[in-house]
């Protein structure tokens, strides 16, 4: 059974290129967002770990941390983040965790109870180790999304969607292609008086489809 939509995500300890950490310790009280890649020194992964970097202020204002996790060692991270660095044209500050043994791979359900990783592997054995995970602070997955190895991530849209489950632990939902600023959706469950005492004012497309702003 694969990690759904409001499970725990698994707590673990791990070795990392900043130190060792206990996964639910680390995040705290803390929004956290997961990004795993294939291998250290890929091309597309550089590019995606430099955007991270590089969003860095961005992911404080949200109160979130970011963690990476490789299925390479410690001392290949660190040297790494030179060239995540370099590219990015900013210090990569998030730690990568070292998950030579795929005990963190297998637990977020992206490589089989069976894997293994061959002697001089490439990044085609641990392909589908490619996805993000947006945890909340009571530790549930609240969002995850997996990319080919072909296709860098959008991390617009990752901000996006991590702004828009921030917003929805207000009481509300949001519609397509939301933005913050943007008006929010009253849940069906929310009768109209309640929503009326709630949120103010509102719009009422249909019954079930009424739009207020977004609250504070």
């Amino acid at each position: 059974m694969g990690l759904r939509i409001n499970d725990v995500v698994p707590n673990f300890t791990a070795e990392t290129d900043q130190g060792t950490i206990t996964f639910h310790d680390w995040i705290g009280d803390s929004w956290a967002i997961l990004f795993s890649h294939p291998k250290d020194f890929t091309p597309v992964c550089t590019t995606e770990f430099g955007a991270v970097a590089q969003l860095a202020d961005e992911w404080a204002k949200r109160g979130t941390k970011v963690i990476g996790v490789s299925v390479d060692g410690v001392e290949d991270h660190k040297k790494w983040k030179g060239d995540i660095e370099t590219y990015a044209k900013t210090p990569a500050s998030f730690p990568i965790i070292a998950d030579e043994g795929l005990a963190v791979s297998k637990a977020f359900d992206m490589l089989p109870a069976e894997a293994y990783l061959p002697d001089g592997r490439t990044p085609a054995h641990s392909a589908t180790v490619r996805s993000v995970f947006i945890i909340g602070p009571d530790k549930q997955l609240k969002l995850s999304m997996t990319y080919p190895m072909t296709v860098g991530r959008n991390f617009a849209e990752i901000l996006r969607a991590l702004d828009g489950l921030q917003m929805s632990s207000k009481g509300v939902a949001t519609p397509a292609n939301w933005v913050p600023g943007e008006d929010v959706i009253i849940p069906p469950s929310v009768s109209n008086d309640d929503a009326k005492a709630k949120f103010g004012e509102f719009e009422t497309i249909f019954p079930y489809l009424r739009k207020t702003k977004a609250p504070e």
